[in-house]
């Protein structure tokens, strides 16, 4: 099954495949590839910089907390309508040798741009949490503050090493689906 939206607007996210088709008829990454396959217009306001990393996302990436990250921080729409935030934590030099601390990172996204650079990524699991939300999430994705939404880390490794952290708080409406290998 294909990502897909209900009449009703409830975004359903097949993961199964997502990363795979990232760069499909030139989309920017996953989410635009998305987005487009439900018929929809995506759009992504980006802000980078460089900042120290939440400690569990430092601890994740193998960083100290202290040491500043490439940092993604998105705001996600389909069409009009702000679906989700997503902010993305890279190490410095994965960033620099990816080319990737611009807003723009052309076909495929930052995924694409590791694998170029040779930090492919191999592995990846994702981690799914209710979050209740604070007041500056809250007023973005338009629900009240407190309100229990999905959060997903998403970690990439290339390797042994852990190149991307990805942590994404979903607005209300999604259903996710997952595959399971059984063999």
């Amino acid at each position: 099954m294909a990502t897909s939206i209900t009449t009703e607007g409830t975004i359903i996210r097949d993961a199964r495949d997502r990363y795979r088709r990232r760069g499909e008829d030139g989309a920017k990454g996953a989410f635009d590839a998305e987005v487009r396959r439900i018929g929809s217009v995506p759009r992504t306001e980006v802000a980078v910089k460089r900042a120290a990393a939440p400690a569990r996302v430092a601890g994740l990436l193998g960083i100290d907390s202290a040491t500043e990250a490439a940092v993604r921080d998105r705001k996600m729409y389909a069409g009009e309508r702000r679906v989700q935030l997503a902010v993305t934590y890279v190490p410095v030099d994965v960033a620099e040798a990816a080319g990737i601390e611009q807003v723009d990172t052309g076909v495929g996204g930052i995924i694409s741009r590791m694998r170029e650079a040779g930090f492919e990524q191999d592995d990846a699991y994702e981690e799914l949490r209710q979050v209740e939300v604070g007041a500056e999430e809250a007023e973005l994705l338009g629900v009240p503050a407190g309100t229990s939404l999905i959060e997903i880390t998403h970690v990439a490794s290339s390797g042994d090493r852990v190149v991307e952290v990805t942590v994404h708080t979903l607005g209300p409406g999604w259903v996710l689906k997952y595959g399971v290998p059984l063999a």
